[in-house]
């Protein structure tokens, strides 16, 4: 970008043009603007001179475009629209809003809320496109570096650019299918459950996953001198929630506002053994970078995100298990 030549250009000058063009009058466009004739007329002789253009020919009492004023005339509104979104305080509209917005979602949050945000969007902003993905090799990295625009994960330490929105809490617990020998206890215990492998669901936000990745439920094990036996390693939502109504498989999850886990695959959720440490909850966040703060875009779709959630955590039934 040329700033040095930008920097010669008084903007107020394209106001003007745009006022010619508009009433093809020096007369008109200088009642217009509240200026006078003579010095609309300067404005004129200023524009000729920044662009290298004569821009208007004279027929009777009409200023005619040249080939180049024509040329201005069809890109200038856009333009002046742009800078008047960019100066303009309170004024965003999300109707008239076009461009595209990335959210890195883990999936097991997308599979309830993008399809409601994505209806919300198309009827209230129609020209924006959501880009989705769950798949990410540094969150922090890519919302600094404006690849993301948002991303949704577990609350943990993060850096001062970086802020974040409460969004939900929800509790772990051990899953299994219906009709799985652990099904009908009232509680389980450690010893029971370990003697069953793991399915391990990658809760968050990864690229990659590995068998070499211990998650917060290994740690706690280890400190314990105990260790789980792992059948599946993977990312990917449903293919963890089908090994785990097929086999004896157990696996680490939780509750978020889902039904799904009973509707689609009748899954029997028990409380975490007693004699294993665990926190109790965990926090849900919504991320941004501060760079983003100022846009009304992100401001108006951060807003509708936190709705989103928090309706659907408040409409759920209370916590329960079997």
């Amino acid at each position: 970008m040329n700033l040095q030549k930008l920097s010669r250009l008084d903007l107020n000058l394209l106001v003007s043009l745009q006022a010619l063009l508009e009433e093809k009058s020096v007369t008109r466009a200088a009642e217009r603007l509240f200026i006078t004739q003579p010095a609309m007329s300067r404005v004129l002789q200023r524009l000729r001179h920044q662009l290298d253009d004569p821009l208007f020919t004279r027929t009777g009492n009409e200023l005619v475009p040249t080939p180049k004023a024509r040329d201005l005339q069809a890109r200038l509104p856009g333009l002046l629209d742009s800078i008047l979104e960019i100066v303009s305080e309170g004024d965003f509209d999300p109707a008239t809003y076009e461009g595209e917005i990335t959210i890195a979602v883990p999936e097991f949050v997308a599979i309830s809320l993008i399809s409601e945000l994505t209806k919300l969007v198309t009827e209230q902003a129609p020209g924006v496109i959501l880009s989705i993905s769950s798949e990410t090799d540094s969150v922090e990295g890519e919302l600094a570096e404006g690849g993301l625009d948002f991303a949704i994960d577990i609350e943990k330490t993060i850096t001062e650019d970086i802020s974040s929105r409460s969004l939900a809490i929800f509790t772990p617990s051990i899953w299994m299918r219906e009709g799985h020998p652990l099904a009908d206890r009232a509680r389980v215990t450690l010893d029971e459950i370990l003697e069953y492998p793991f399915v391990q669901y990658y809760l968050l936000i990864y690229k990659r996953v590995s068998a070499r990745t211990d998650a917060r439920f290994d740690r706690t094990l280890r400190d314990m001198g105990r260790k789980r036996k792992k059948a599946l390693v993977t990312n990917q939502l449903m293919t963890a929630m089908e090994t785990v109504c097929d086999t004896d498989c157990l696996m680490v999850a939780a509750k978020y506002g889902l039904t799904m886990e009973r509707e689609m695959y009748r899954i029997v959720r028990k409380r975490y053994p007693a004699e294993l440490p665990h926190e109790g909850t965990i926090s849900l966040v919504l991320l941004q970078h501060k760079r983003t703060s100022g846009s009304g875009i992100h401001r108006w779709l951060s807003d509708k995100i936190v709705g989103l959630i928090q309706n659907r955590e408040s409409d759920s039934t209370a916590e329960s298990f079997d």
